[in-house]
């Protein structure tokens, strides 16, 4: 009985051994640099399965415990996403181990907050121009909006006249109207933002403030990444459509994402259903935007608004697959030093044009999809982009980490 009763044990032993050891997987960094605050994607089986089992689990780096999202797909958990910092060439092994959590600070943001419990009037503007306004009622965040027809700039339902979507280094916001341009706010701190921005005033948010500002007057240009059609020597952004709809389709720590369905966009030549979807990662300045075209498009553009006394960098020749053009100077709304720019993929390229008001990229879609990334880096955030030199060292890491598919 006794010796039953030692190989039970030694047995179950065993099997809690199993159980509770931790499960692990490699990740790499291929570049002979170091690579910070970089949000990596895991999809290692053993990970997933494992995580599936667990009510709360910790993802460690060695004895180092790092942030992570789950990304799931219906009920299942499709993914993690984990932050991490590299050393050159290193290898790291990232293990999944039971335990709660520990707290984390948000690092991403989106959100959509429109007016609730006021009335639509019909009114005349200082400029004479005539239109609805909405009056009265209370800020309220909600999920997705299908934009109210009577909706257009500055009618004062939505607040910030859009979406916005942020990391904790920068944040942007698009006007979801006629104008659907795309904006800058520049932060000076690391935590979100987004949520306190425009409650004090409609437009409260061009003062500088302790978390920052918006720091770009987009006018008729494209401001920084905005969505246009190249046609007749100018860049056309999304004026004129039947509808418009616009969704929250991630809001986590280390991801956020904004869904935006363009309904019957009229361009030159054409007209159809675009979709947008602009994605924004912990630790990055850089805003993905994947466009998918119900029909056929050539010349879709983006690009950045044309400031004068300003420098253009463009990447050197290279056999990787991404370039970027970017623009430096003292072109912030706060009169200090603001770098933009734009990543591209160089097979899909069309020209690099001009019109007034903007530096043109002229892309070409394959299978009726388009990728590109934008972005700005501040003197006044955390990247201190004070000069040119410092913004090309900038660009060059983003690049090499973009070609390396560090960046996806």
């Amino acid at each position: 009985m006794n010796s039953r009763i030692a190989f039970f044990l030694v047995l179950l032993a065993g099997l809690w051994t199993a159980c509770s050891s931790p499960v692990s997987t490699t990740i790499t960094n291929p570049l002979n640099e170091e690579v910070n605050e970089l949000v990596v994607e895991i999809t290692a089986p053993e990970i997933l399965q494992k995580a599936a089992t667990m009510k709360h689990f910790k993802l460690m780096d060695g004895d180092t415990e790092v942030p992570y999202q789950l990304i799931a797909d219906g009920d299942q958990i499709s993914s993690i996403l984990a932050q991490v910092n590299f050393a050159p060439n290193e290898e790291k092994t990232i293990s999944i181990t039971s335990g709660h959590p520990a707290e984390f600070a948000k690092k991403t943001q989106a959100e959509i907050s429109i007016k609730e419990g006021g009335v639509w009037e019909w009114v005349k503007k200082k400029s004479g121009k005539e239109q609805y306004e909405y009056i009265g009622g209370t800020w309220k965040n909600v999920d997705s909006l299908w934009v109210d027809p009577k909706h257009t700039d500055h009618s004062f339902d939505i607040r910030y006249e859009g979406p916005g979507w942020e990391s904790d280094k920068i944040a942007y916001r698009f006007y979801l109207d006629w104008r659907n341009a795309t904006d800058i706010f520049g932060k000076k701190t690391d935590s979100m933002v987004l949520q306190q921005v425009g409650l004090d005033g409609f437009d409260s948010y061009h003062e500088m403030s302790d978390w920052g500002a918006d720091i770009l007057k987009v006018g008729d240009a494209l401001g920084i990444g905005t969505i246009a059609h190249w046609a007749n020597g100018k860049a056309n952004r999304v004026a004129v459509t039947d509808s418009l709809y616009s969704e929250i389709t991630m809001n986590g720590d280390l991801e956020s994402k904004v869904t935006t369905h363009y309904m019957g966009w009229e361009f030159d030549g054409g007209k159809t259903d675009l979709t947008s979807v602009l994605t924004i990662k912990a630790g990055s300045y850089l805003t993905k935007c994947d466009l998918t075209s119900s029909n056929p498009i050539d010349s879709l553009a983006t690009g950045i608004i044309r400031l004068p006394d300003t420098e253009i960098l463009q990447s050197a020749e290279g056999d990787g697959e991404w370039a970027y053009y970017a623009t430096f100077g003292v072109q912030s709304l706060n009169k200090d030093h603001l770098g933009m720019f734009i990543f591209y993929k160089k097979d899909q390229l069309e020209v690099l044009a001009e019109d007034v008001k903007s530096h043109v990229i002229v892309l070409r879609p394959e299978d009726q999809k388009l990728t590109y990334y934008f972005g700005g880096a501040w003197e006044l955030d955390a990247s201190n982009m004070n000069n040119t030199d410092k913004l090309k060292v900038f660009l060059d890491h983003q690049l090499a980490m973009m070609n390396a598919g560090l960046i996806k």
